[in-house]
């Protein structure tokens, strides 16, 4: 069998939410490596996690930016933890919730033992925005591994995306704790979804 056979068999295991922490004293201790996905809000993350395993409702979904409001884990097979997290940059919340999401968020991400790899979501049809930039450098100084993985692409041509992953590939140059592999995605189509799952699969535990 071979590895992509029994990557795409792994994500289509059982996975279940497991809890949800808003902040991080309440933030649960798992032994299962971490996979964290953040983003702009709206940017698909929950779409994303329900693409990857194949489920349409285990992350909940809304068109509403902000909707989730905590760090969401839920176990893939009992072998990998995948971490939905609240969108960063936010404005239609008040300074004092934002500054809570915020720390929460860079608490998790700069602290997290388990945790494996952050994915870093970029809409594509927006590119690297000055707030994603200046997380990025947040990541890259308290040394954190993460990957740029591109989403909602089934709206772009396919010159449109080109040129969106080449400006990408540009933002990342400066950027030392980038993963170099940028993943163009699309939870619509489940374009890139496969990738991103070879990508993913050797954190789980063997």
């Amino acid at each position: 069998m071979s590895n992509l056979s029994e990557n795409a068999i792994l994500f289509r295991k059982p996975c279940r939410f497991m809890a949800g922490a808003a902040t991080m004293a309440s933030l649960p201790e798992f032994s299962q490596p971490e996979v964290a996905f953040i983003g702009r809000s709206n940017v698909g993350k929950s779409s994303l996690i329900n693409a990857l395993v194949g489920q349409k409702a285990l992350a909940k979904t809304s068109q509403n930016p902000g909707h989730t409001k905590q760090l969401n884990f839920f176990l893939l097979d009992e072998r990998l933890m995948l971490v939905d997290m609240p969108g960063y940059g936010y404005a239609k919340v008040s300074k004092q919730r934002k500054s809570e999401w915020d720390q929460l968020i860079a608490s998790y991400l700069c602290g997290r033992p388990t945790l494996q790899r952050a994915c870093l979501l970029i809409d594509s049809r927006r590119g690297v925005m000055p707030h994603d930039d200046e997380f990025m450098s947040m990541l890259d100084d308290s040394a954190v591994n993460y990957q740029i993985v591109l989403t909602k692409t089934d709206t772009l041509s396919a010159k449109e995306s080109s040129e969106i992953l080449q400006n990408t590939q540009d933002a990342l140059k400066s950027h030392v704790a980038a993963h170099p592999i940028i993943i163009a995605t699309s939870s619509k189509d489940r374009h890139g979804i496969e990738e991103l799952q070879n990508e993913l699969a050797p954190f789980a535990l063997k």
